[in-house]
């Protein structure tokens, strides 16, 4: 680099941005030997590299002496309901009912393919919930998946059984564009892990769905993808189709991916359930990474079994992501909750929560477990949102040092183009110290867990959306009840924290509002045993937006 010059009140002017002091006779001994390092630096960014590599240092969840659960297979429920006379109600039906039909001769793949597809036809320029729809492809599993069943085959519980997948995940020959204006053309030519695993297991592709450009919020490229229960306002993000489609009923279930609160937030918003698995226990490989140390993959459904039965196929290590974990996973759909222990944090049910927070709490107590309030160490969990921002802004460095990100459509203060630029001033210093509170953390939940099985909290008042998704541990979300609520804003990172969008003063709709379940790392089978009997207790599942 030529031509720079460095003075004592450019040092003076850089620690305002970093939050130190440094004196004057300090900043006289630095001001002629800072080159090199910003040499070093600058010959460091001509060196471009791939989305596909990985950092080589590996999170990893677990502590000293963690013992990993060692119970597996899974049992789902054997439900006998009749065929429905409409094609809505077979839509919203759960997977264990659609498996039992497919496996009976009562409805084939194809027509279940069909009825998604007409659906998809209809809603989609209003919910703007699928990138790309791939209706070739599906007749055609569906149709090798009805094959199958004439010659008595039964893949498993997800066969013959139409799904959505976030378009961050490689699919050969088809659209891959991550929701952004610079890759919305990008084609691969291999799949990722979780297609050739949802193939295995019966799956049929409908299409990609589209998530906020780069895994953030609900705004892509194609424009703003909607909630089906008040479609004035986004579905938030980032896994924002995933979260319409799937409580539109436009697919049997969907893939999402979550780095922080992109499962959950949508599920919250659009009255879906989804399961955030431990870190680790499911593989990335071939799909966008945003957060090489935080990035998670998992399903969305409308009931909390299903989430279950779609984990069970993707669940595994792969070489070809080396965070992955061999880890076994158990769920019986028929195991009751006698002698579970159910903790909350009394701070996150304050005055931010709602009277759906409360009722679900209350809900809780009346399935006859232990509910007791617990704590957490006063750490400054909130502080971790600047390794997220330091990730995520070396994975799209091109975009900010090529100035490609005046491509993206949404440039909000808390949009991501902002966010990169900002991520530069970040001093490499803290993000080692950064790395140091993450253990402090993973300690902190870690003791926690060790006196209940579960915990219950609102999704975003409290700690638990940033210390869990930093520590790895899983997190179910269900449908709680349903509030009055104007039309609301979209999330954004603009005041250094995620906030899920302000209400604003207009017309009010009722929107679902859900409950977060959290658990000890790769014991997801316990939070969906509780989440099943909760979600029973709720009734509210089965409820459908008016479209």
């Amino acid at each position: 680099m030529t031509n720079r010059e460095i003075t004592e009140d450019d040092i003076a002017s850089a620690e305002k941005l970093l939050g130190i002091a440094y004196t004057a006779r300090e900043r006289a001994q630095m001001v002629g030997n800072l080159d090199a390092q910003i040499d070093s630096a600058v010959a460091r960014r001509a060196l471009q590299i791939p989305n596909s590599v990985p950092m080589a240092l590996r999170f990893d969840p677990r502590l000293p002496g963690f013992e990993m659960p060692t119970a597996s297979g899974v049992t789902g429920s054997a439900p006998d309901t009749p065929l429905p006379s409409t094609d809505e109600d077979i839509a919203f039906a759960t997977l264990p009912e659609l498996g039992a039909w497919i496996r009976s001769g009562a409805l084939t793949s194809r027509r279940l393919t069909e009825i998604y597809l007409a659906r998809i036809e209809t809603l989609n320029p209003l919910l703007k919930c699928y990138a790309t729809i791939t209706p070739d492809l599906a007749r055609a599993e569906a149709d090798a998946m009805d094959a199958l069943t004439a010659q008595g085959q039964n893949l498993g519980p997800l066969h013959g059984i139409p799904y959505g997948l976030k378009d961050l995940f490689d699919t050969a020959g088809i659209t891959t564009g991550w929701g952004a204006e610079p890759y919305q053309d990008r084609v691969p030519d291999t799949d990722a892990r979780i297609v050739t695993l949802l193939r295995a297991a019966g799956a049929v592709l409908l299409g990609k769905t589209t998530l906020g450009a780069l895994a953030y919020s609900d705004t892509w490229y194609g424009g703003r993808t909607n909630n089906p229960w008040n479609p004035e306002e986004g579905s938030s993000g980032s896994s924002a189709g995933s979260g319409s489609a799937t409580a539109a009923g436009l697919c049997g279930f969907s893939i999402g991916t979550e780095t922080l609160g992109s499962i959950t937030s949508p599920c919250q918003r659009n009255g879906t359930t989804g399961l955030r698995p431990t870190f680790g226990r499911v593989s990335r490989a071939g799909g966008m990474a945003l957060c090489w140390s935080l990035d998670k993959v998992g399903p969305i459904c409308r009931a909390v079994e299903d989430c279950a039965l779609v984990l069970d196929a993707i669940n595994g290590p792969d070489i070809n992501d080396r965070c992955t974990i061999a880890a076994p996973f158990a769920f019986d759909a028929g195991k009751g909750i006698d002698g579970l222990k159910l903790g909350y944090l009394p701070e996150a049910f304050g005055d931010s929560a709602t009277d759906v927070d409360h009722a679900a709490l209350d809900a809780a107590r009346r399935l006859g477990i232990d509910v007791v309030p617990v704590s957490l160490p006063d750490l400054p969990y909130g502080s971790l949102m600047n390794s997220l921002y330091a990730e995520a802004a070396a994975t799209f460095e091109p975009l900010t040092l090529d100035d490609l990100d005046d491509t993206l459509s949404w440039q909000a203060d808390g949009a991501w183009p902002n966010t990169f630029r900002k991520a530069r001033f970040l001093s490499a210093v803290d993000q080692v110290q950064l790395d140091r509170l993450r253990y402090l953390t993973m300690q902190a939940l870690d003791d926690m867990f060790r006196g209940i099985d579960a915990l219950i909290g609102p999704f975003m008042t409290g700690p638990m959306l940033v210390a869990s998704n930093f520590t790895g541990h899983p997190c179910l979300h269900l449908r709680a009840g349903f509030i009055q609520m104007a039309t609301r804003g979209a999330s954004s990172l603009g005041a250094g924290k995620l906030t899920t969008g302000t209400a604003g003063d207009g017309e009010t709709h009722r929107v679902p509002q859900g409950i977060s379940i959290w658990g000890r790392l790769f014991d997801e089978g316990t939070i969906l045993t509780l989440g099943q009997a909760l979600e029973a207790e709720l009734d509210v599942a089965r409820l459908r937006p008016s479209l």
